[in-house]
């Protein structure tokens, strides 16, 4: 029998890879594709997947609209696809069209905020669920997209080494193989504790161009990372590793926010332990608590932590479409 040429060879080689990293891996009659995410990852072109809990829980219509569709135009701006994932009427939709996200942005706390442990009750009762970033990962994964862009994760909640908090989107990063582009965790809540669980769940923690882990509002929070990237190349080079190796684990590559848009930290901090104790005063506890501090400290704050928090979703949404571009390019 006569041996492969190498060029044919490695032309499998490449083909493989971009089966086993871009392509849909999704049979799941409960999940509806968009025609142009699906085309894309059948295809080997870059998509990333975008949440929808910051267009339901995150802003008032019709700002979350807009807000959405800039994020969205960002990213096809930077070479990708956007796939915004939601739950529709029970269905699970990846890629949302015009039309869904306006229906989403004007629903909005109605929308039930859906991490991983709601998907199986949204989609069995037939709601409507904005996904977090569990959720969101779980999906994107499913279908075969690598990169996922979204503002902040959740993280340890403060004083949460009595009351357990811990959000579920630092598991799912331990178990779902899904690179995450965020502005690092939100800053109300316990960062070195949150990197100290990342660890232990084997979560690669990275920065973007520094060597501190950003604090969402803030440029730096004061803790060191186990490593930098300095390109959407490197980035995509530590993504195309992690899911060779098949660790089974996510990547979270933290984007500080742009000096201009940087709210200070002293500012911020006062805010935030002023929304902390209305909290527990008005015993707001659980998923509630996230969406209620972050409204708060945006009210405190005259709406400066807000205009922060949507500059560093469209920052985030830049590099990680460069990430995704760069990575389709890596594979091919």
């Amino acid at each position: 029998m006569a041996s492969s040429s190498p060029s044919s060879s490695s032309a499998v080689k490449r083909l493989s890879n971009l089966s086993n990293h871009l392509s849909p891996t999704n049979s799941n009659p409960l999940v509806k594709v968009s025609a142009q995410v699906s085309q894309a990852l059948s295809t080997g072109l870059p998509v990333v997947a975008l949440e929808s809990t910051i267009i339901s829980h995150g802003m008032p219509y019709p700002q979350n609209l807009e807000t959405a569709k800039e994020v969205e135009a960002i990213v096809r701006d930077n070479g990708a696809i956007p796939a915004t994932i939601a739950v529709l009427d029970g269905v699970p939709c990846i890629g949302l069209n015009l039309e869904q996200l306006e229906r989403l942005a004007r629903m909005g706390k109605s929308a039930q905020k859906t991490a991983r442990r709601d998907i199986a009750y949204v989609v069995a009762t037939k709601r409507n669920g904005a996904t977090t970033v569990s959720a969101t990962m779980f999906f994107a994964a499913m279908v075969g997209i690598p990169v996922f862009v979204t503002g902040g994760i959740g993280g340890v909640h403060r004083h949460g080494e009595h009351t357990m908090d811990i959000s579920s989107d630092l598991t799912e990063l331990g178990r779902t193989p899904v690179a995450v582009v965020s502005a690092g965790v939100k800053s109300i809540l316990d960062i070195p504790r949150t990197l100290e669980y990342l660890e232990t769940q084997g979560v690669c923690v990275a920065a973007y161009k520094t060597n501190e882990f950003p604090a969402f509002f803030t440029e730096t929070s004061g803790c060191k990372v186990p490593c930098r990237l300095d390109s959407p190349e490197e980035c995509a080079q530590l993504i195309d590793a992690n899911r060779k190796l098949n660790l089974g684990n996510g990547v979270l590559i933290a984007v500080p926010i742009a000096k201009e848009y940087s709210a200070s930290g002293s500012l911020i901090e006062s805010a935030i332990q002023q929304a902390l104790t209305e909290a527990r005063e008005k015993n707001i506890t659980g998923n509630a608590e996230t969406p209620f501090l972050l409204a708060r400290v945006n009210e405190i704050t005259g709406g400066a932590s807000l205009a922060s928090n949507i500059a560093l979703v469209k920052n985030n949404a830049a590099i990680g479409a460069k990430i995704s571009v760069a990575l389709a390019q890596l594979l091919k």
